[in-house]
C-alpha cells in the first residue's frame, strides 16, 4: 500500500519530512473574547493541513511531484493521525518553492522541495 497519493498518482519520490496539522476554523463574528476573558468559540469546521520537504530530487521527479498538484484542487490520498486510518480528501497546494542545488551535465538537482497542502 502507497502512503501517499496526489491527484491519484504515487509521488516520483517520498517526502524526507511529512506533518498533518489539524485545524479547527472558528466563525470570525461569532468567536470572541467576553469581557471576563471567557472565549465563546463557533467552530465551523475541522480541515487538515499537510506540510511536506523533499531532499535531493532530479529534475523529472520534481517536474513529476509538481505536475500532480497543479489542479485547482486535487485528491489527497495520506495517513492521518486523528482518524488512525488513511484518508482521501480534497486539497489545494499554496507556494511551492523549490532551490535548485547543482547542475551534473544535463541533469538538474534540486533540493528541499516544500509544500503545503490545505484540506478545501
Amino acid at each position: 500500500m502507497e502512503l501517499l497519493r496526489f491527484n491519484g498518482q504515487e509521488p516520483a519520490a517520498y517526502p524526507s519530512s511529512f506533518m498533518v496539522t489539524v485545524l479547527d476554523l472558528d466563525d470570525g463574528e461569532s468567536s470572541v473574547r467576553t469581557t471576563d476573558g471567557k472565549l465563546s468559540r463557533d467552530r465551523i469546521a475541522v480541515k487538515r493541513q499537510i506540510e511536506m520537504t523533499w531532499g535531493p530530487l532530479r529534475w523529472a521527479e520534481i517536474s513529476s511531484i509538481l505536475r500532480s498538484m497543479e489542479d485547482v484542487f486535487f485528491p489527497v490520498t495520506y495517513p492521518d493521525p486523528m482518524t488512525g486510518r488513511y484518508e482521501t480528501k480534497t486539497f489545494y497546494v499554496g507556494n511551492r518553492p523549490a532551490p535548485f542545488a547543482v547542475a551534473q551535465g544535463n541533469e538538474i538537482m534540486w533540493n528541499g522541495l516544500k509544500v503545503t497542502l490545505t484540506e478545501q
